[in-house]
């Protein structure tokens, strides 16, 4: 028996890394899991992995899965994966608002349409999606978990003011803006809807920086084996806690992968964020 059977699943950005690894242990719980991102097959992105790749990688392992072609900053294709993965399994129990966007550059620097761009997928589009499946989520006093994927970005730079440096911030205001976005959101939408008792709204971040395609482009880490990150197995598995504990131990949790999962005894000696250092401000209250 797994974790999820019976249940049905949408995860957006599982083309590749954390959200890939995501989909991928949902449907070993048991999850028909509906698996969303812009990139459909190898070679549509510049960064490896692909829709093609990650549900072939499931329907091997005896899976069910389906793949959709979406980009979650329009309401039209957010709309189309929700009805579309409806169709193939039935209504919706949970929702992993995986799918982000980011661009490293100081605001000086910023063109406004990608600064729009990335919050319309990072911020509009959990909104979007979460708004869509609730109904799925309320129905017959279904029940249901969108878990909401951030990162520590969001926790910013502290209390200024800020001492004189050679060099300044990276550039990440921007990803960190949208992080703390939805952060904010995931907390606020858990209050609306903790009344009804079995619904869990849940944020996660990696208490550790995780290797994928994504982050090796944006030399955050210095490959996919960088001993210093954490694997994606453990954002996979922190989603899957979040997504199965009731409501009334997890709605409105903002939190770490490793924090989680030492908290619930799923890991042992937990590290990293929310551990050895603070977290954001959403995730200490």
């Amino acid at each position: 028996m797994g974790k999820l059977d019976g249940k049905v699943a949408i995860v957006t950005g599982a083309s590749r890394g954390i959200g890939q690894t995501i989909a991928e242990l949902f449907a070993a719980e048991g999850a028909s899991v509906a698996c969303a991102a812009r990139t459909l097959n190898e070679g549509d992105h510049n960064l490896e992995g692909s829709l093609a790749r990650t549900v072939a990688a499931i329907q091997e392992a005896g899976g069910r899965t389906a793949a959709f072609a979406a980009d979650v900053s329009s309401e039209s294709d957010c709309l189309a994966l929700v009805e579309g993965a409806r169709a193939a399994f039935g209504r919706i129990d949970i929702l992993v608002n995986n799918a982000a966007l980011s661009y490293f550059l100081p605001i000086s620097e910023f063109a406004t349409n990608r600064w729009m761009r990335a919050f319309a997928v990072n911020v509009h589009g959990p909104f979007m999606l979460s708004k869509m499946v609730l109904g799925d989520m309320t129905e017959g006093g279904r029940g249901g978990a969108i878990v909401n994927i951030s990162s520590g970005a969001a926790i910013g730079p502290g209390r200024g003011p800020y001492e004189a440096k050679s060099r300044g911030a990276r550039g990440g205001t921007m990803y960190g803006a949208t992080k703390a976005a939805l952060e904010r959101f995931t907390q606020g939408l858990a209050e609306e809807v903790a009344p009804l008792g079995n619904i869990a709204i849940s944020c996660v971040s990696p208490s550790k920086v995780v290797p994928t395609p994504g982050t090796v482009y944006h030399h955050l880490v210095d490959g996919l084996d960088d001993p210093r990150g954490e694997p994606p197995e453990l954002m996979a598995q922190a989603s899957l806690l979040l997504a199965t504990e009731s409501a009334g131990k997890v709605n409105g949790r903002v939190t770490y992968s490793q924090q989680i999962l030492g908290e619930f005894g799923w890991i042992d000696n937990p590290v990293g964020r929310g551990i050895d250092t603070a977290g954001s401000g959403y995730s200490q209250v």
